[in-house]
């Protein structure tokens, strides 16, 4: 057992801390507040917490299917566009209102979770394989696993923004302008990739 958690560990963080929406997010939240990152996490634990259980009862292979692919990855490219477009918006008053832009820490997690199609994905696929391992150890070794995973999440995501908010209390207004900047360019990058990806799934 403590072999399978270290192993989910280790497969968590190489998920949780590649560069994604919700990193990007997480940073420009952090400009607000060093602990913006523990309300996305719950967000993320929203959406994340019943998928796994999904999964776990069965429900992973309707992730697989084309048709849910395409919606998830259209309407994930277009809610990625609005919310980095607000991030751009947001750099000429400096400081980063996220409820102007993108809504609270904790509604941008869960958000960002339901429209992300990679992590939708990912549980198709290596979620999947690791709830399979945990099916192993019964329901208790499930929700072990569930807790160790979504405890990744947790802590990288309250580095993100503690650093960032330190980072803007140190340099200043600029500092945060480049880090909106950076940013608001990197969802509307995701978006375009979403979107693309959605027309190759439609197209077969």
């Amino acid at each position: 057992m403590l072999s399978f958690l270290l192993q989910t560990v280790l497969i968590s963080l190489s998920g949780v801390m590649s560069p994604g929406p919700i990193t990007a997010v997480t940073i420009g939240h952090g400009g607000r507040s060093p602990h913006a990152g523990v309300m996305v996490a719950v967000g993320h634990g929203l959406v994340e917490f019943p998928l796994m259980a999904a999964i776990f009862f069965g429900a992973g292979r309707v992730l697989a299917l084309d048709p849910v692919k395409m919606a998830v990855f259209a309407l994930g490219g277009a809610f990625l566009f609005w919310m980095g477009l607000g991030m751009l918006r947001s750099i000429r008053t400096a400081r980063y209102e996220a409820s102007a832009s993108a809504g609270t820490p904790l509604a941008t997690g869960v958000l960002l979770s339901l429209w992300n199609p990679y992590f939708l994905v990912w549980w198709a696929t290596v979620g999947a394989t690791l709830i399979a391992g945990a099916v192993g150890y019964g329901l208790a070794g499930f929700l072990l696993f569930a807790l160790v995973h979504w405890c990744c999440d947790l802590v990288w995501l309250y580095f993100l923004s503690a650093a960032s908010h330190r980072g803007g209390a140190v340099f200043g207004a600029i500092f945060q302008k480049v880090v909106l900047a950076v940013c608001g360019v990197f969802l509307i990058f995701f978006s375009g990739k979403f979107l693309l990806d959605a027309v190759r799934v439609w197209m077969g």
